[in-house]
């Protein structure tokens, strides 16, 4: 286990969410991205932990998590944040998260108002009409390859980065290659869960709702950095 990494389960509406926590201090929520898990944000939790108390939990069919049998919405994934939060005595914190977790976040600022301090919005995803969601999520399946029965294939860095270089780390390597092969594993056939939720979530009356201090950032090469002036405005 990494150091300073603690883990563990918190009963909710979804079954049990597992949740990866670092340090002490005021309370950062973190979302992850789709198709991954708390693993991923490891460092992040460590590199926040000096200052902060960084908890990241798994949604549901994710990580350690539950699996679901329903298609859930995002505000279901804010729901499940709420309830670990709830399920470790925390009334309040910053919420932060990336792509799918940046809409959970916007989801827990808007619905949970009292309960969020600030909403940290990492490269927002947006999609404009339900055909643009269906288009974008085609292309995304195109460079996420699964066997015959639909359930998720590994790839390699070089795979990633000759199809896919938009969802590169700066720094890639096969280690990280196979932390998000490991999630995708572990979500198995759910993979697309998280799409399906973003694809019905209402971003800009989402932003619009918020009524915390909001940071917004986009990775230069991000898909829908092209949206930024939008969503920030």
């Amino acid at each position: 286990m990494p150091t300073g990494i603690e883990r563990g389960l918190a009963k909710t509406s979804a079954g049990y969410i597992h949740w990866r926590a670092c340090g002490s201090g005021p309370v950062i929520m973190v979302s992850h991205i789709n198709q991954q898990s708390s693993a991923v944000m490891v460092e992040l939790l460590q590199a926040l932990s000096p200052d902060f108390r960084a908890i990241a939990i798994d949604y549901p069919s994710h990580g350690h998590s539950d699996h679901i049998d329903w298609q859930p919405a995002i505000e279901d994934y804010a729901r499940c944040v709420v309830e670990v939060m709830d399920a470790l005595g925390i009334e309040h914190a910053v919420a932060l998260g990336e792509a799918v977790g940046a809409a959970t976040s916007i989801a827990l600022g808007g619905l949970w108002p009292q309960r969020i301090d600030k909403a940290v919005l990492i490269n927002i995803p947006y999609f404009s009409d339900a055909d643009t969601a269906k288009n974008d999520i085609a292309d995304i399946a195109k460079v996420r390859p699964s066997d015959e029965s639909g359930f998720p294939a590994p790839r390699s860095i070089k795979f990633l980065l000759e199809n896919d270089p938009e969802h590169a780390p700066m720094q890639p390597t096969q280690s990280w290659m196979d932390r998000i092969n490991t999630a995708q594993l572990e979500i198995g056939r759910d993979r697309w869960q998280a799409m399906g939720a973003l694809a019905k979530f209402d971003t800009l009356g989402g932003m619009a709702a918020l009524k915390c201090p909001v940071l917004v950032l986009y990775g230069e090469h991000f898909i829908y950095g092209r949206h930024r002036a939008l969503l920030q405005s």
